[in-house]
């Protein structure tokens, strides 16, 4: 972390030398890492190398990644990964759609983090290697349709709104640490049903299965692969696809399209359907909304006419409100649901 133009690099810096199709993944393990700052700069330097871009954690306890793969330098980075001991047998989750000609992030970043998912518990205080079982794409639609069983969404509200499982509890929660902190309580009538939890790639699945049988949860499995994995699976096997709209992704795509229907609202206006994540263009808002194309083109990006004025104001001003901003408010500041939605529970 000494120097941190060694653990970030601008997409730009590959501008000249981009290759026609990217492949979008993800992957995450749970395994014990010796030296995580040292795993961090060889990852660092061979992605780099590759011209690959994105996201990467790693912590004492593992790795979680979200990555865009130049095609052509794909099998080199299978190669290296399949060349450490410690990932060698890591599952990639790739994107629904397969190859795209620009990457799903702009820069690569590689950091060294105490956890590889902010989850807020103590490790110490129960054992998270009592994970659920997995359950495949065929077996949780056998869930959706038992009465003896419930299925709940593990994702952050903002995400579960824009597309979730038929008929799946949705917690009104805007960070996987508050989820967890709710979800004994929340699901205590359910307690003596089969439990079945899913996410976007089945990380945040593994800890939450492991805290509920800790909390006498006795039949808690969890979506292998997560939705991303789910969407394969079901056209590989010609199985039904109960999952309702949009999965959403935390790269520059925002969400990828899993089920045909849309079953959000416009944050803007709550009449028009959309499932269109915006950043407001106010970079001192920069608030995540839902957006119908008339509204986003009607304030032009921004999330209210508030945030538009304010971006024409002096930059001295803007400044200084950005300091005043930054240090008193940035914490609610960046609640995802800070517009109110309205929502279509299915």
């Amino acid at each position: 972390m000494k120097n941190k133009a060694r653990n970030k690099v601008d997409f730009g810096h590959f501008r000249c030398k981009m290759v026609a199709m990217y492949q979008t993944l993800s992957f995450y393990k749970y395994v014990r890492l010796a030296d995580p700052v040292a795993t961090r700069e060889e990852l660092f330097s061979f992605f780099q190398g590759i011209g690959a871009v994105g996201r990467i954690y790693v912590a004492s306890e593992g790795i979680n990644a979200q990555m865009s793969v130049p095609k052509e330098n794909f099998t080199r980075f299978d190669e290296f990964m399949k060349s450490k001991v410690e990932f060698a047998d890591v599952p990639y989750k790739f994107a629904v759609e397969e190859f795209t000609d620009r990457p799903a992030f702009k820069k690569l970043i590689v950091k060294v983090k105490k956890k590889i998912v902010a989850d807020g518990l103590d490790d110490s205080s129960f054992d998270v290697t009592k994970t659920g079982e997995y359950l495949t794409a065929k077996e949780l639609n056998e869930y959706l349709d038992d009465e003896n069983a419930v299925v709940v969404d593990m994702r952050n509200s903002y995400e579960s709104e824009v597309g979730h499982f038929e008929n799946a509890v949705l917690p009104d929660v805007d960070t996987f640490r508050e989820e967890l902190q709710v979800a004994p309580e929340l699901l205590k009538i359910h307690k003596n049903k089969k439990v079945a939890l899913y996410c976007t790639g089945g990380i945040r699945c593994e800890k939450a299965s492991a805290w509920l049988r800790h909390n006498g949860f006795k039949d808690v499995k969890h979506l292998k692969g997560g939705i991303i994995d789910y969407k394969h699976q079901v056209e590989k096997e010609g199985l039904e696809n109960r999952f309702r709209g949009k999965n959403f992704v935390f790269d520059e795509r925002l969400g990828e399209r899993i089920g045909n229907d849309i079953i959000s609202y416009c944050h803007l206006c709550s009449k028009e359907k959309s499932d269109t994540h915006y950043h407001c263009k106010n970079q001192v808002c920069h608030v995540l909304f839902i957006g119908c194309d008339g509204c986003v083109e009607k304030k032009a990006g921004y999330c209210s006419v508030a945030c538009k004025i304010f971006d024409i104001l002096p930059e001295g001003y803007k400044k200084t409100h950005a300091r005043f901003q930054n240090r008193f408010f940035r914490p609610a500041q960046f609640k995802k649901n800070l517009l109110k939605p309205k929502i279509v529970i299915s």
